[in-house]
């Protein structure tokens, strides 16, 4: 695993309990040419503010964290 994958997956270790507390979690699957692939699964996939929350608290989090990651992709 690059150091890519381990940045992510460290965010994402900080962010899991509060996920988890609404009963959703999130995973990575993927990594490519900056593009990070999310899986959501839970009860997140059926909230109408999975996006904003998703994007706003853990895409923010990883951009800033993980600076060569261009876009993320969240899959339901």
């Amino acid at each position: 695993m690059d150091s890519t994958h381990t940045k992510i997956e460290a965010v994402i270790k900080k962010v899991r309990p509060y996920i988890q507390m609404h009963g959703g979690d999130v995973s990575l699957v993927s990594v490519k040419k900056g593009i990070v692939t999310l899986e959501i699964t839970g009860a997140c996939t059926h909230c109408s503010l999975a996006d904003l929350t998703y994007n706003k608290m853990l895409g923010s989090l990883l951009k800033e964290e993980v600076p060569e990651i261009i876009d993320i992709v969240l899959l339901k």
